[in-house]
């Protein structure tokens, strides 16, 4: 249903902030209450709007974070890092931090995660791939309905 949604909603060949962050809400897990940072390899991370990013830590699965209160400095930042506890993040009490031009320190920035979500990227992307452009045809220009049933 929200795909459908999604799709009328929909102008133009990418989603507004909106429809992104609804569309990653709609496909993501159950609340969990924390989820282990990789010691190596994948740490990619996408703010879709001031109070929501993914994280990913493989190329098909990651997380959903949403923060308790806005973080503007998101959405402008070359980088972010998690607070943690032994590489175990934590709803409710780490946070992600930003931090100012050229990372210094003066300016750091930290926002307190709410929930963490699961994701699979391979949900996102089928879902996504469903989402399909539509046009307004005036009924004056509409060609003739069809009387034949699908066998």
């Amino acid at each position: 249903m929200l795909a459908a949604a999604l799709a009328a909603c929909s102008t133009g060949s990418t989603l507004t902030r909106e429809e992104r962050v609804a569309l990653y809400r709609e496909h993501a897990g159950e609340p969990v209450a924390s989820f282990q940072l990789p010691r190596a390899g994948m740490r990619q991370w996408t703010p879709l709007d001031d109070r929501t990013l993914t994280v990913w830590a493989t190329p098909t699965s990651g997380h959903l974070i949403e923060l308790r209160n806005p973080c503007p400095r998101m959405l402008t930042s070359a980088g972010l890092s998690f607070t943690n506890s032994m590489g175990v993040v934590n709803s409710g009490m780490d946070s992600v931090v930003t931090r100012g031009a050229g990372g210094s320190p003066a300016a750091i920035n930290a926002c307190r995660i709410e929930t963490i979500r699961p994701l699979d990227a391979n949900t996102i992307r089928d879902a996504k791939r469903e989402l399909r452009e539509y046009d307004a045809i005036d009924r004056s220009e509409a060609p003739p309905e069809s009387d034949a049933s699908p066998s």
